[in-house]
């Protein structure tokens, strides 16, 4: 997967530990998200994140990648190739810096890899959001996304899977804000 081609807009790179930093301060600018998500973010969970994998996965299948404007990161994304099925990709984690949020950005984003994926032959993308997260639930339904009635359960939240059928018959023509 060409990560590159995620974004017209953006810088799009694998993030490692030397990102710790930025990736830290962009998710703590988002407080709401961990009212329902917690504990508050740390330097420790983000690696824990960034090397976190479903069963049988590969570290080569999982893309912990930002999208930077210049040296600001705008935005994180943890995605998984060919996950839970071969042709659907899974966004583990996907947040917009506080200070770019509320203007299409996040939007353009998933509009612009939806239209990558589908262009790789990806025919789903879907994700999990926390239950009672209102913002989670308004932006992913804004972008196409739908409840796919299953419910999985953890000791601590309550996830709601969602998905997102990938048009095949899109090409990156359109101008993406």
């Amino acid at each position: 997967m060409k990560i590159s081609n995620f974004s017209s807009k953006y810088q799009v790179k694998k993030l490692d530990s030397g990102d710790l930093e930025q990736i830290l301060e962009l998710c703590i600018s988002n407080p709401q998200f961990y009212v329902y998500h917690p504990p508050l973010v740390t330097r420790e969970s983000i690696l824990e994140d960034m090397a976190a994998l479903p069963p049988g996965k590969e570290a080569s299948e999982k893309y912990y990648i930002g999208f930077w404007d210049g040296d600001s990161l705008v935005a994180v994304m943890d995605l998984i190739e060919n996950w839970p099925q071969e042709k659907v990709a899974y966004i583990g984690f996907f947040m917009v810096a506080a200070f770019y949020s509320g203007r299409g950005i996040g939007t353009g984003i998933i509009e612009e890899i939806a239209l990558t994926l589908a262009e790789e032959g990806f025919v789903r993308m879907r994700l999990a959001i926390d239950r009672g997260n209102p913002q989670s639930e308004a932006f992913w339904l804004k972008n196409g996304f739908k409840e796919t009635g299953e419910v999985s359960q953890s000791e601590s939240f309550v996830h709601i899977l969602m998905e997102r059928q990938l048009n095949m018959h899109l090409h990156k023509t359109c101008d993406v804000k």
